[in-house]
């Protein structure tokens, strides 16, 4: 994404964008510029071109009034040069190499929003919350997230070190060396109490498949059926919005998922599930959340609490609900416009507030990453507030979370080396809360 950015995955397979023909775009504006702005930004390029102490090319002095014009829109907008765009086509075909985490620019400053499982980011010990101060021991102050991004990647096998502030820590170095990024993005296994656990690391193309796998290999595992599920996906920064739905709709009947509402009709839809694809029949879910769950993952969170399937805990997620559109411009690279936003079934916006659980569970202080409190999307330079709630969607069960009177708790994340670990406390509190569900004989909430 774009001050947003999955470094393993294109931005034309980031969740929410789209990818529309120029002349589409071209139609869809309702009033051309004035003459008068033109007039004045050709004018500004021709007395930079004659005044400036150094040369400069008309075409760097486009492209960067553009990325100008652009980014200060909100944190996801942004242009892309040829050179950009076609190399970030490439990493979709898999042929540059990435580090596996998700970045945004904070105070003019790269910031890790969340390391990728089993990813060098992720083996190397990086945190949420992690800065990037250095690349290859030159500032990363004031430099833009491309840029910032294309010194990140390169040919797998390749080197880079950069130098991470962590909290109040001193700063140190990490060499991490560049690879294609084949993340596992479904784990699973079984707990005590025939309790399944299925983690989601982040929603790539393979993890719809993955998910029914799981289910079906944890009923084969338990000896007939489990009695319930926790669905982890702290720390998950997103992904593809059809993996989402698909995950969604295995746990529903029929209904609502998500919808998308923009400026134009042609940007309003709505996701249903499938009319009988609970796989588990309506057996108790518990899903986990906490700051770094992002977009995709805040997706399934919303659906499966509006729709009263699931019990939703942890700490509160991350609040990226706004979709992108990619615009190709012939031999002149894309834009990349935000063009409208998710809401959950029940008419919700996760824009800025995120998904607030039914149960907080926050992270031991003795877990917790060292780095403190996570960025979120509502601290990102140019975020916009939440809009408020629409008419929900018509659906079965589609009732408003109360959680309204619970308090937003944005407390730093548990250590990812822990996530799923005996002493995770967090799951281990979804699992106690599914025994006691499943004593009571009830199951969908």
């Amino acid at each position: 994404m774009t001050k947003l950015r999955v470094l393993f995955v294109s931005l034309l397979a980031a969740v929410g964008v789209a990818v529309v023909p120029f002349v589409t775009a071209i139609a869809m504006q309702s009033a051309r510029p004035a003459e008068a702005d033109i007039s004045l930004l050709a004018g500004v390029i021709q007395l930079v071109n004659r005044a400036y102490v150094h040369p400069i090319g008309p075409d760097e002095l486009t492209k960067d009034a553009l990325k100008g014009m652009l980014t200060r829109l909100d944190p996801h907008s942004d242009y892309m040069d040829e050179q950009e765009f076609r190399r970030s086509q490439a990493d979709t075909a898999g042929r540059f190499g990435g580090l596996g985490m998700e970045i945004s620019e904070h105070n003019e400053t790269p910031k890790i929003v969340s390391p990728i499982d089993g990813t060098p980011a992720a083996r190397a010990g990086l945190e949420p919350g992690d800065e990037i101060v250095m690349i290859n021991h030159s500032s990363t102050q004031g430099v833009a997230l491309s840029e910032v991004v294309s010194l990140l990647r390169g040919d797998p096998g390749t080197s880079v070190t950069i130098t991470i502030l962590r909290g109040k820590q001193q700063p140190f170095d990490v060499t991490l060396t560049r690879e294609i990024i084949k993340v596992q993005s479904v784990k699973s296994k079984i707990e005590p109490g025939q309790i399944g656990y299925v983690r989601i690391s982040q929603f790539g193309g393979d993890t719809a498949d993955a998910f029914k796998k799981a289910i079906n290999e944890l009923n084969q595992d338990s000896k007939g059926r489990i009695k319930g599920l926790v669905l982890d996906l702290r720390d998950d920064p997103g992904g593809l919005l059809t993996a989402a739905v698909d995950v969604a709709g295995d746990l529903l009947d029929g209904g609502p998922v998500v919808s998308i509402r923009g400026r134009q009709a042609s940007d309003e839809n709505l996701f249903k599930a499938p009319a009988h694809g609970d796989m588990l029949s309506g057996l108790p879910v518990v899903v986990l959340i906490n700051g770094a769950s992002a977009s995709a993952s805040e997706i399934v969170a919303g659906a499966l609490q509006d729709r009263r399937r699931a019990t939703i805990m942890g700490t509160q997620s991350f609040g990226k609900g706004s979709v992108q559109t990619v615009i190709p411009l012939e031999g002149h690279g894309a834009v990349r416009l935000t063009t409208a936003l998710y809401y959950t079934p029940s008419g919700n916006s996760i824009q800025d507030k995120g998904i607030a659980p039914d149960i907080v569970v926050e992270a031991p202080r003795e877990q917790q990453i060292a780095g403190g409190a996570l960025l979120r999307e509502s601290s990102l330079r140019g975020a916009f507030a939440n809009p408020g709630p629409l008419n929900p969607p018509s659906g079965a069960g589609t009732q408003p979370p109360a959680t309204a009177e619970i308090k937003p708790v944005h407390s730093a994340p548990i250590k990812a080396d822990l996530i799923g670990k005996p002493e995770d406390a967090q799951l281990n509190a979804a699992i106690d809360h599914l025994g006691q569900t499943i004593g009571s004989g009830t199951g969908s909430r």
